[in-house]
């Protein structure tokens, strides 16, 4: 049967596989390496696959041929690979949502390099277990242009603060938590007990999370017109909390309280404050961010910033459903607030207590 004329393809002139292989000039099995994200693809062999994948508008088509045969009513949650916390509770509250609307569910992860080249291959990887929509619980500062070529995918994703509000798909939206806001939360409840100067323990730069919380923190000491110390930078880990509350002491500036941004960083100051012979909260006035289930139980209860993960997988299975339905998705991007749980370890400053150094 002869081609169709109109371009690669076969006679209804949809692309396929071997059409990528061909024009890109390796294999077929090169192909599917790529796409399903393998590393034993050569960097300049994996861009000129991509490349002409882009070139041709390639798209593997498993899905279509899973909903020809039926719906699969399976959502894809792609996830950043990571045991972290708030990773964890968001993955098992879309889950169990998902379930409850009689969806089923599959989960792809992606590195923690921030990689952008790792998004199209979990997307792909998702589709080709017939999800019918796809969730992402991705909290690094990656902008995933893929997306662009799977408008006609539901899609729901953290709105990240340099993106434009839409994709330009109907298909796709946003569900955020409020992170800035919880930053700015923390700040405040530690300016109104009446410190003037309040560090800040950051995540790292390259996560969405400590960028927004480190920038709520930093609008709340500007609009109080109070000092606003450089962050000490850790990696969610209670060892770098540990670290950096150390360094923090060292600098000798008076700081009497200090916001971490997660509870683990947290946690990990607070030993190093004991350590260096000052107490939490007379001393130095201590709160931390994600309300782990364990922040309630140390022997200095900490002060935390609790995100509602539930409802946040809530409303992004409810968005994929109401788009698989048939019915128009919100236009704007929907943030679930934040709230901050208060306990002794942001107490009142003691009569007469020090400060950091």
């Amino acid at each position: 049967m002869q081609q169709d004329s109109t371009g690669p393809g076969t006679s209804s002139g949809a692309v396929v596989m071997v059409d990528v292989a061909r024009e890109a000039g390796v294999s077929q099995k090169t192909v599917s390496r790529v796409v399903n994200g393998s590393l034993q693809v050569r960097p300049e062999v994996r861009d000129r696959v991509l490349a002409t994948i882009d070139a041709l508008g390639y798209r593997r088509n498993s899905a279509a041929r899973a909903l020809a045969a039926g719906r699969t009513r399976t959502i894809a949650i792609i996830a950043m690979g990571s045991p972290l916390f708030g990773i964890a509770e968001h993955v098992i509250g879309v889950e169990r949502a998902a379930r409850e609307q009689g969806y089923g569910t599959v989960v792809v992860a992606t590195g923690e390099d921030g990689d952008e080249a790792e998004v199209r291959p979990a997307v792909e990887r998702a589709l080709a277990q017939g999800a019918e929509g796809l969730i992402f619980v991705e909290p690094l500062l990656r902008e995933p242009a893929a997306l662009a070529l799977y408008a006609d995918v539901p899609v729901v994703s953290p709105r990240r603060s340099s993106a434009p509000a839409s994709s330009g798909s109907a298909l796709h939206t946003h569900v955020t938590a409020a992170e800035e806001d919880g930053g700015r939360l923390a700040a405040q409840h530690l300016l109104d007990l009446g410190h003037g100067r309040i560090a800040h323990i950051s995540g790292p730069p390259s996560w969405q999370p400590a960028v927004l919380r480190e920038r709520g923190w930093r609008t709340a000491l500007d609009r109080a017109g109070a000092a606003v110390p450089a962050p000490v930078r850790g990696d969610w880990s209670a060892r770098s909390g540990y670290l950096a509350a150390h360094e923090l002491v060292d600098r000798h500036d008076g700081t009497t309280a200090l916001f971490a941004g997660n509870d683990a960083m947290a946690i990990g100051a607070v030993r190093a404050l004991f350590e260096r012979g000052l107490h939490v909260p007379g001393d130095v006035a201590v709160v931390g961010f994600d309300d782990l289930p364990e922040s309630e139980y140390q022997v200095v209860p900490l002060s935390s910033v609790r995100q509602d993960f539930g409802e946040m997988a809530r409303l992004s299975v409810e968005h994929i459903v109401r788009a698989l339905d048939g019915e128009p998705l919100p236009e704007r991007a929907m943030t679930v607030p934040a709230r901050l749980v208060v306990r002794a370890s942001s107490g009142d400053p003691r009569p007469g207590g020090g400060a950091l150094g």
